[in-house]
């Protein structure tokens, strides 16, 4: 069976790989977009969703498997950031604090669709105004929701992880495989 990844995460793509999965990798290009009043969790399956039927429309009977990902605090979610400035917003927010990290997974395969989503809490020890403008002045924080990667220099940060850690980097590999074996597909 053909599996396409609808994402250009790379760190997608690496979790996907560590479990032996051969597939191919065909972002979707859509414009994300939800309705408002959305609770994080339903953003986040919502968005996947979108992608999972954009990339499933062009891919035949391919299993796609979606995912997106959010920061969310105080009922806030925190997306990518669009600038420095942004990023250090965002993690002047979080520090100190514990957040909720989401991720929507989505999976279509022959006509059949499953979403579910995955939450986890993180809390950020109290960042020193000089390590948030130092690290907000890297590339590192531009692709990734809520300005972080815990696999990243800003695991550092992180006091305190009650989830599952995949899901911070944005694949929750558990969640996914027990979808995917409700969809009849064992990656191992």
């Amino acid at each position: 069976m053909k599996i396409v990844l609808a994402s250009g995460s790379p760190r997608r793509r690496e979790l996907l790989s560590m479990l032996g999965a051969e597939f191919e990798v065909i972002p979707a290009k859509g414009e994300e977009k939800t309705e408002a009043g959305l609770t994080p969790a339903e953003t986040v399956v919502s968005l996947a969703k979108a992608k999972a039927e954009e990339v499933a429309f062009s891919c035949g009977d391919a299993l796609v498997i979606a995912a997106d990902t959010v920061v969310s605090i105080d009922g806030d979610i925190l997306g990518k950031p669009a600038s420095h400035e942004e990023a250090a917003e965002m993690l002047c927010r979080l520090s100190g604090r514990t957040h909720e990290v989401y991720t929507g997974l989505c999976i279509r395969c022959g006509g059949k669709t499953l979403c579910g989503f995955e939450e986890t809490m993180v809390r950020f020890k109290a960042l020193e105004p000089s390590e948030i403008e130092s690290y907000a002045k890297t590339d590192e924080p531009m692709d990734k929701a809520g300005a972080y990667g815990i696999q990243g220099k800003a695991a550092v940060f992180v006091e305190s992880i009650n989830g599952d850690f995949y899901n911070v980097m944005g694949l929750p590999l558990c969640r996914l495989d027990e979808m995917l074996k409700q969809m009849g597909v064992r990656l191992i």
